[in-house]
């Protein structure tokens, strides 16, 4: 069994930050989402895994990522030099691929449940292809399917007007090699892709055995950054683990479950957990309440921060209002005149500058 992780894609619902990086290396709780796709594979047995990247962003996904052995795994890389679709991107693993059966895994998506629980259904069964489904509240924004009473996929539609149901395709799928066949088989579409829901529709034409199982756990796909806001809120709710390896002053609260790297010093500062902070930070007269993620080497004074993530190399200075519900790129510095305005919500990308004034 191998797997395949797609990493390209512009992120144009994360810009400004992702027109600097790639999306799916933006944090996650001090962690490139990324990380947390190829974690889940190795979780569940499969070492062999190869990632998609594209012109734009490959390299830092390369050089980030590495060959594998910080996961336990084998990792190469394979290019896709334009967004062809999402079986484009199989099509081009497919040297990689062989005849091995697969799962394919969106880069930029996590979820809560095991891949185990969907892998061992896939290989039982003996099945051509095995789709994963969660019901959500706006069908018309994903790939839909309509299944019968058996769990057998009947019909696959992507991001249709009329969704024929309300269970969208979460992204990740199995697949046995004759979806290379299927893939071959099919059409752009017409905004020009090759679209896996095609290539899984001839499977279904073609008798094929095709089934989907539904997600009972959380599924987000970190496109936004309020999805990005809401994952980083719902790992650390439920993975973060406390461990505190900097200096704090003794004016200084720790309260609740809160991470501190090593080489972070805090001084007068209030932290109320859930909250992460990476190493090599500096901390003064701050309060950083729940839901906070602040990356390595991020520096914040007189800053009320909640809610909000804080990429590598930041600097806060000065913010005399709460700030929330905010991501704030790397070596973003953002620094406040002694006027005050009434609120602040911010997204700003990569090695900006702001002062308030």
């Amino acid at each position: 069994m191998k797997a395949i992780i797609l990493s390209g894609g512009k992120g144009t619902r994360l810009r400004p930050l992702t027109y600097t990086g790639a999306k799916q290396l933006v944090p996650v709780a001090n962690k490139p989402i990324l990380w947390y796709g190829i974690e889940a594979i190795v979780a569940a047995g499969i070492t062999d895994i190869n990632i998609i990247i594209s012109p734009e962003t490959g390299e830092e996904v390369k050089a980030k990522t590495g060959n594998g052995d910080h996961f336990g795994a084998r990792i190469t890389y394979t290019l896709q030099e334009h967004p062809g679709g999402l079986a484009h991107a199989v099509k081009m693993a497919q040297p990689f691929l062989g005849d091995s059966p697969f799962v394919m895994y969106l880069g930029d998506n996590l979820i809560q449940s095991e891949l185990r629980l969907f892998l061992d259904h896939f290989k039982a069964q003996k099945l051509d292809a095995l789709t994963i489904l969660k019901s959500v509240a706006n069908p018309s924004a994903f790939g839909v399917a309509k299944v019968d009473a058996e769990g057998r996929v009947l019909h696959l539609v992507e991001k249709p007007k009329i969704p024929p149901s309300n269970l969208a395709l979460v992204g990740i799928y199995f697949f046995d090699r004759a979806i290379h066949h299927a893939i071959a088989s099919i059409q752009p579409s017409a905004r020009g892709e090759l679209e896996i829901t095609d290539a899984i529709q001839f499977l279904i034409d073609s008798s094929k055995q095709v089934e989907a199982r539904q997600l009972e756990g959380w599924w987000l796909d970190t496109g936004k950054k309020d999805d990005l806001l809401e994952a980083n809120r719902i790992i650390l709710d439920t993975c973060l683990s406390a461990a505190v390896e900097g200096q704090i002053d003794e004016s200084s609260q720790v309260i609740g479950r809160v991470q501190i790297g090593r080489g972070t010093q805090l001084i007068n500062c209030t932290i109320r957990g859930p909250v992460i902070i990476g190493s090599d930070c500096y901390l003064e007269n701050c309060f950083i309440g729940p839901y906070s993620s602040i990356a390595d080497q991020a520096t914040l004074i007189d800053v009320d921060l909640e809610h909000s993530v804080i990429l590598q190399g930041a600097k806060l200075e000065n913010i005399h209002q709460r700030v929330v519900d905010s991501v704030i790129g790397q070596r973003a510095h953002l620094k406040f005149a002694p006027q005050r305005p009434k609120a602040l919500r911010f997204l700003i990308g990569d090695d900006c500058q702001i002062e308030l004034a």
